[in-house]
């Protein structure tokens, strides 16, 4: 990363770091979609099982990778000091609580699984699909977790292209797992929806093993010795981590396990509808992957020119990758709404999902920009280290203003469902307007121009 003087360097260098990103978060969330859609080509019953699955997984996964995501701005601010000595230290400590908390998840899912499932009331069909699902998926927790941690440290060195690289690399592997596994063919078994699960696992060690090597091996990430001396250990570091993170990651916790909330509240309604659902979150989501993709360049770039004591250019930052999310999000939004029987037609060969998945699409612009908003001004704040006051208003609009009010419409008014999709908006929209606020009370308050 090098430092910029004006708007048009600056928006370069968004680019320059944004492109890669998108890149590998689409080639991560194409995993979550060949689980969905190829369930779905198998049939109706498996679709809602990974549903069901990817939904209680999701908010655990994310909630997870926002404390070890932390390792980012973290190292992104000791970059911008010159501190490289303390760098590998870092990346070290988030790699040992990567271990200890993806054993801390394995065990709770051994005994917490099943007693989840049972009281959903699920098909058993739809039951059993998302347990195997689930559980194929488990064993690919450990090195999801420390590819994680990796590529949070190649990001704050401004090294975006290799993850992109080692991300579609794995992708015709996954792919081709997938087929084979969920369908049975060259001689593997057929294990419908479940195949997915252990379809991605695989594809996660080997994510893991390729990321290992290159940071063993090539510069400049070699120069930090992030695999010597495992012995060091220091729970002043993990303190770091932890302090930082836990507020990232039970943010992005209340905001997945809020869609999954919906997803299980939905779950009393038809298997139909929960599969039109799953669809459309899953179409919303995929665009959803350009915000996020800003929001982890500007924690990298705002936390590297704080660091660097550039409190002017992180504010212009800042509010360039919040006006980029909203300009984009307006665009897919309107595509999207133009074209959603032929994008549903691609996860179904049901016409009653089909329309039914339509339907909940014309929510999709509106929904695109509230959530746009809220992604770029949370990213932002984490590039000052700014997490706890932005923890409580997350918590606040997901769960005491989004949830709410998606209910209430579902239930008594003519909405059915599709209420939910109102609350939702809702929800991100009062997150996003108080994130800005915060943001611009940071800026103002804390690291104004004076301090350079």
């Amino acid at each position: 990363m090098n430092q910029t003087f004006t708007i048009k360097e600056k928006t370069k260098q968004i680019f320059v770091l944004l492109i890669p990103i998108l890149i590998t978060q689409l080639g991560m969330f194409s995993m979550v979609f060949f689980n969905t859609i190829m369930s779905g080509k198998y049939n109706s019953s498996d679709l809602a099982g990974v549903a069901i699955g990817s939904s209680i997984w999701s908010p655990i996964f994310t909630g997870i990778s926002g404390i070890l995501l932390a390792v980012s701005p973290i190292a992104a601010q000791r970059f911008g000091e010159k501190k490289n000595g303390e760098v590998s230290s870092i990346v070290k400590h988030g790699i040992y609580l990567s271990v200890m908390i993806a054993f801390v998840v394995i065990v709770l899912g051994y005994f917490l699984l099943d007693p989840l499932l049972d009281k959903m009331n699920l098909p058993t069909r739809v039951q059993g699909t998302a347990f195997d699902y689930l559980v194929g998926l488990s064993y690919g927790i450990l090195p999801l977790f420390i590819f994680n941690v990796l590529r949070s440290f190649i990001y704050a060195l401004g090294k975006t292209r290799v993850i992109m690289v080692i991300m579609l690399m794995s992708l015709p592997v996954n792919f081709f797992l997938n087929y084979t596994l969920i369908f049975g063919e060259f001689g593997f078994p057929e294990l419908g929806g479940a195949g997915a699960g252990y379809a991605t696992s695989i594809t996660y060690w080997a994510i893991m093993g390729m990321t290992i090597w290159i940071v063993k091996r090539q510069d400049p990430f070699s120069f930090y010795p992030v695999f010597g001396n495992l012995r060091e250990f220091s729970w002043e570091n993990c303190k770091e981590i932890l302090k930082i993170g836990v507020p990232m990651g039970l943010s992005t916790f209340f905001e997945t396990s809020m869609f999954a909330v919906v997803t299980i509240l939905l779950s009393k309604f038809s298997v139909t509808t929960i599969a039109a659902y799953q669809s459309a979150l899953n179409i919303v989501s995929f665009l959803y992957m350009i915000p996020i993709s800003i929001s982890t360049a500007l924690t990298v770039l705002v936390g590297y020119e704080v660091g660097s004591r550039r409190y002017k250019d992180a504010k212009q930052y800042s509010w360039l990758g919040v006006v980029l999310a909203i300009l984009i999000a307006i665009g897919t939004g309107l595509m999207v709404v133009a074209f959603r029987y032929q994008i549903a037609g691609l996860y179904s060969n049901e016409s009653a999902v089909i329309n039914l998945t339509a339907n909940f699409l014309i929510f999709a612009l509106f929904f695109q920009i509230s959530d746009a908003i809220q992604a770029t001004a949370q990213s932002a704040l984490r590039g000052y280290k700014d997490v706890n006051i932005a923890f409580i208003m997350t918590l606040i609009a997901y769960w005491l203003i989004c949830l709410p009010v998606g209910f209430l419409l579902s239930h008594f008014t003519g909405l059915g469902a599709r209420g939910y999709w109102i609350g939702l908006t809702v929800g991100l929209l009062a997150a996003g307007i108080a994130l800005s606020i915060r943001l611009l009370y940071i800026q103002q308050k804390r690291f104004t121009i004076s301090k350079e």
